[in-house]
């Protein structure tokens, strides 16, 4: 699973300049947990990593050059990254 989050957080990172690389697979897990979430919430059957996978991946191609336009409008957001970083790097 890692190796995924870390691909995708790669492909992020190429779209999204603005981005760091931590910054990245933060978007990566979030956009994860969204799909499976909302997926599950709605009823739907577990597809499997590999189809959430190519909707995190169409997400990013699509989303991922503005991604970080999203944090500077959305402060609650802007926090959880801050927060995150944060307890990774102690």
């Amino acid at each position: 699973m890692q190796e995924r989050f870390e691909r995708l957080a790669e492909r992020l990172a190429e779209t999204n300049q603005q981005l760091s690389r931590d910054e990245a697979r933060t978007w990566v897990e979030l956009l994860w947990e969204d799909f499976d979430t909302t997926r599950a919430k709605a009823g739907e059957k577990y597809q499997g990593k590999d189809v959430t996978e190519q909707i995190v991946l169409r997400w990013i191609d699509q989303y991922g050059p503005r991604l970080h336009e999203f944090l500077a409008n959305n402060p609650k957001y802007a926090r959880m990254f801050e927060r995150k970083n944060n307890s990774e790097n102690k």
